[in-house]
């Protein structure tokens, strides 16, 4: 477990690279990634633990920008990451490679990284008790002070919130897999958009107001 136990300074130094996210949908194929990720892991299960720290070297970084949309706080943020890199690591015979190795541990991440945050704000509120808002209305980002305005009130979401919409409209990921990480239905989370842009209107012309 060397190899896990010294991943925060891995993490720190990759923090400092320009690369493509190495949980990118298409880097490489899904099939020929999953493919190597189930050989390595196999050898990893029989025996060779040292494989383990390519997961590790390969993922981290992806795996801290992710975590870091949830726990603003760097050091929180790091240590959160190599708890999922651990607990995957412990899991490993179970992995049934439903999805990448890395979307893997970004779900183990944030739900890592939820149980952080509801310890530090007990009044925490799930988005699914957020009710949803009057119908027919749209966001319009078409003035640059509206959308400095959705910028301040996606500020003000919870990280939950903050999380599916970066998800799903920053990294383009399908509903199934945001599904799988945030463990919700696809359908379920479709009204949780649908909701938070909602939410996200009152925000706006609140502010605007003001």
């Amino acid at each position: 477990m060397s190899e896990v136990i010294s991943m925060s300074g891995q993490i720190q130094s990759d923090r400092t690279e320009q690369r493509e996210p190495a949980c990118s949908h298409d880097w490489p194929s899904r099939d020929v990634r999953t493919q190597s990720e189930r050989q390595r892991i196999g050898r990893i299960l029989s025996g060779k633990r040292e494989e383990y720290a390519w997961f590790v070297n390969t993922y981290s970084h992806e795996v801290l920008s992710f975590t870091l949309q949830l726990v603003p706080d760097v050091e929180d943020a790091r240590e959160v990451a190599q708890d999922a890199f651990v607990k995957a690591f412990r899991s490993l015979a179970s992995f049934e490679f439903r999805s990448s190795f890395c979307t893997w541990v970004c779900r183990i991440a944030y739900h890592e990284s939820m149980s952080r945050l509801r310890r530090q704000q007990p009044h925490y509120v799930d988005m699914a008790e957020i009710p949803a808002m009057m119908d027919g209305e749209e966001l319009s980002t078409g003035r640059e002070e509206r959308i400095a305005l959705m910028e301040e009130a996606i500020d003000d979401l919870s990280p939950d919130e903050q999380m599916l919409l970066h998800l799903y409209y920053y990294e383009d990921r399908p509903l199934r897999e945001i599904a799988y990480i945030m463990d919700a239905e696809p359908n379920a989370l479709a009204t949780r958009l649908h909701r938070i842009r909602k939410k996200l209107l009152q925000m706006i012309k609140q502010k605007e107001n003001e």
